[in-house]
C-alpha cells in the first residue's frame, strides 16, 4: 500500500516537473515577444503613462493655485512645484528619446545626445508658452460659469465640472500635438476621456472661452475647428462623413464658428461643414451640410392632439397588428 502511494507521489511529480518545464518555454516566449515590442520603432513601449497622468494633476492642480490641494503660501513653493514639473516633464519627453535610440544604428549615443537638445527645447517651449494656457483656461472657466445657471463660482467649476477639466487637459495636449508628440498628446487626452467621458482628440482647434455643459459623451474629432464663446451639451458629436484611411491628412471634421450654441446629442459631420456664426443648433439635429450665420436648426417636432375614441381605436388597431390579426373579409 505504502510502497503504491510512494509510486504515485513519484508519477506525480515527473508530471509536474515536465508541466513546469513546458509553462518555462512559454514564460520564455511571451518574454521575448514582449521584449521585441519594447525595442519597436516607435518608442511607445517606452511610457510610462502613469507618470503622464501624474504631470497633467500637477499642470491642473497649478492653473489656479487659489484652489490647490497643496496649499501654496507664497510665489517660492508655486516656482518649486514648476520646477518639479518640468523636471517631470523631461523624464517623460526622454522616454520618447530612448524609444528614438532604440530604433537607431550604430550611432545610438549621437542620435541620444541630439533628442536630448531637441527635447529640452520643447520643454522650455512649454513653459514658455505655459501662461498663455492659463489664460485660456480662465476664460474657459468664466464662460462655464456664465453659461451655466447651476455654476455659483469660479472654485465650482475648477474643482467639479468634467467638462473644465477635459478642457484644460485638451489644451496642454493640443501644445504637444503641434510638437508632432501625437503619441503623448493621445495619451493624455483618453486620460481625460477615461475621467470624464468627454473625447476631444488632441488635434482639434478650440478657441477661448469654451463651454462643455455635462459633457458625457461628447466627441470632437481630430481637425475640428471651434471658434470663439461656443456652448455645447452632452452628447453633442463633431465627427467625420467618413472613416477611410485614405483620408487622414485631409480635413475630415466640421467648423463651428464664433458665438455657436450646439444642444444635446447635436450630430455635425464634413470637413467641409461650416455652422455660420451665432447659430443654434437643436438637440437631436443631424447636419451634413453647412448652415449660414445668425441661424437656429432644430429637429421638427410634432404634436397631435387626438380625442379619447380616437386613442382607443389607434391602440386597437396597433395590437391587431402586433399579433397579426386582420380583418374578415365581407363575404360576397
Amino acid at each position: 500500500m505504502l510502497k503504491s502511494c510512494h509510486l504515485a507521489t513519484t508519477v506525480s511529480h515527473e508530471v509536474r516537473t515536465e508541466i513546469a518545464k513546458e509553462l518555462t518555454a512559454v514564460t520564455k516566449k511571451l518574454a521575448q515577444k514582449l521584449f521585441k515590442q519594447k525595442l519597436s520603432k516607435d518608442g511607445v513601449h517606452y511610457l510610462n503613462k502613469q507618470m503622464i497622468h501624474d504631470f497633467l494633476l500637477e499642470v491642473f492642480d497649478i492653473t489656479n493655485p487659489e484652489f490647490s490641494a497643496y496649499g501654496y503660501h507664497n510665489e517660492n513653493e508655486i516656482y518649486f512645484c514648476l520646477e518639479k514639473m518640468r523636471v517631470r516633464l523631461l523624464q517623460i519627453l526622454m522616454m520618447f528619446n530612448l524609444g528614438d535610440v532604440s530604433a537607431a544604428s550604430s550611432t545610438t549615443y549621437s542620435n541620444y545626445q541630439k533628442n536630448v537638445a531637441h527635447y529640452e527645447k520643447i520643454a522650455d517651449k512649454f513653459f514658455r508658452e505655459f501662461e498663455e494656457i492659463l489664460d485660456l483656461l480662465d476664460k474657459d472657466a468664466e464662460a462655464i460659469l456664465n453659461g451655466d445657471p447651476a455654476a455659483n463660482t469660479i472654485q465650482e467649476v475648477v474643482t467639479t465640472y468634467p467638462g473644465f477639466f477635459a478642457i484644460a487637459i485638451h489644451r496642454v495636449a493640443h501644445f504637444f500635438y503641434k510638437q508632432e508628440l501625437r503619441t503623448l498628446a493621445r495619451i493624455m487626452s483618453e486620460y481625460a476621456h477615461q475621467l470624464t467621458g468627454i473625447d476631444i482628440h488632441p488635434g482639434a482647434k478650440i478657441g477661448e472661452s469654451f463651454c462643455i455643459d455635462h459633457g458625457t459623451g461628447v466627441v470632437v474629432g481630430e481637425t475640428t475647428i471651434v471658434g470663439k464663446n461656443v456652448k455645447i451639451f452632452q452628447g453633442v458629436t463633431f465627427g467625420a462623413l467618413s472613416v477611410k484611411k485614405h483620408l487622414q491628412n485631409l480635413k475630415r471634421h466640421p467648423t463651428i464658428e464664433d458665438n455657436c450654441v450646439i444642444y444635446s446629442s447635436a450630430t455635425i459631420l464634413g470637413g467641409e461643414t461650416v455652422i455660420g456664426a451665432n447659430t443654434i443648433v437643436g438637440g437631436n439635429v443631424w447636419l451634413t451640410h453647412s448652415v449660414p450665420a445668425n441661424s437656429i436648426v432644430t429637429n421638427k417636432s410634432e404634436i397631435k392632439m387626438v380625442s379619447h375614441q380616437e386613442k382607443k381605436l389607434e391602440e386597437l388597431a396597433e395590437s391587431h397588428e402586433q399579433y397579426g390579426i386582420q380583418k374578415r373579409k365581407k363575404r360576397r
